[in-house]
């Protein structure tokens, strides 16, 4: 699949309703984002909400509600299997294909390369240790680290819901992604070339065999908390042709990772962060300045506060989707662009990269 075409494209995306706008910067209907034909080397433009953040997060009443009830832990466990079942029906009638692909990691030989990934000595943090994502065991289980990527493909796919295809989902949520990081580094980078990259909290491998396809003679490692998903990661490696520069999968802490200062040219973390308390992100922002070298890039993307579906979500939605993501409150509360700023990066940029997801990028001072 072609992650930046070399013609000039369409770029589309709608509310939910599936309300579409024509080409040109035409709108039709009720769409939330304009449509240019733009060169390969931009991205469209997204309609943000008019909130600053979604009104069901933070100290608002409704917020304050939403929490009494997840904190009840016999409405809590409904909440937790309700969102399960919705997130696992909602995939499959968009045709993905969820329960044959977790099957087929559970029966593979994937646990062989549990002991090659694992590091024994690490200590987890605390709030690693917590259910989250409807898993009691959050990321520390097969389960979780086997439907990792149909949930990720299901979420590409609740990113862009005009499309019916896994690829064309992709090019979207992906490809503009990539798309800002690329016009980052032409604008700010400081390195002559990318030659090393690290993709912090990379789960089975989906984000950092992007970063590798579009980064080919960049070396790239791979780094998560759980050896379960890294495990996912290495097997599914062996499986595909080899690279002239194979991806490191290590098992470590992204706050704490363990390599030396200004080993890399390019940090990527890709939908982390609302999975962190605030002082996990700040610590996440000090130890990617500190790997990056002068004239490095930062990468992040993530829920966008101000997207203007997640702030219209439906109470029933935002409550299930709450109740599975503990530290999301924390997340749309921390104003990450300052928290870069503040942590000595430069060039700060922000932007919806799709209808509910924000491209961050910012540069380590020469």
């Amino acid at each position: 699949m072609a992650l930046c075409a070399n013609t000039c494209k369409l770029y589309l995306d709608s509310r939910p309703n599936g309300c579409r706008t024509g080409g040109r910067g035409r709108r039709t209907g009720r769409a939330n984002v304009v449509v240019k034909a733009t060169a390969s080397s931009e991205v469209a433009e997204y309609e943000a909400g008019p909130l600053e953040r979604p009104k069901w997060a933070g100290e608002t009443p409704l917020s304050r509600v939403v929490g009494a009830i997840i904190s009840f832990k016999p409405i809590y466990t409904l909440l937790k299997i309700g969102a399960r079942r919705v997130l696992i029906s909602t995939a499959e009638k968009k045709d993905i294909p969820w329960r044959e692909m977790t099957q087929e990691i559970l029966e593979s030989d994937v646990y062989k390369e549990f002991e090659t990934v694992q590091n024994s000595s690490l200590v987890y943090p605390d709030y690693y240790l917590s259910p989250f994502h409807a898993y009691d065991e959050g990321n520390l289980s097969w389960l979780a680290a086997a439907e990792a990527e149909p949930a990720t493909i299901s979420m590409a796919m609740r990113s862009a819901p005009e499309v019916t295809s896994m690829d064309e989902a992709n090019k979207i949520l992906r490809g503009n992604w990539l798309k800002r990081i690329k016009q980052h580094l032409e604008q700010h980078s400081g390195v002559p070339a990318i030659r090393d990259i690290i993709d912090i909290g990379c789960s089975v491998g989906i984000s950092t065999r992007y970063l590798a396809k579009t980064f080919p003679s960049a070396k790239v490692t791979g780094l998560d908390l759980s050896p379960y998903f890294l495990s996912v990661a290495q097997f599914k490696d062996k499986q595909r042709p080899s690279m002239a520069h194979p991806i490191q999968w290590v098992h470590a802490n992204g706050e704490e990772t363990g390599f030396p200062s200004h080993s890399f040219d390019l940090v990527s973390i890709s939908f982390v962060l609302h999975e962190l308390p605030q002082r996990a992100t700040i610590n996440m922002m000090k130890e990617s300045f500190r790997l990056l070298r002068p004239g490095g890039t930062l990468a992040i993307i993530d829920q966008a506060p101000n997207s203007k579906i997640l702030q219209e979500l439906s109470p029933v939605l935002f409550t299930l989707l709450k109740s599975t993501e503990p530290f999301l409150d924390e997340y749309h509360l921390l104003n990450l662009e300052e928290t870069i700023r503040k942590t000595g990066f430069v060039n700060v940029k922000s932007a919806l990269s799709d209808a509910r997801h924000r491209t961050l990028t910012a540069t380590a001072p020469l």
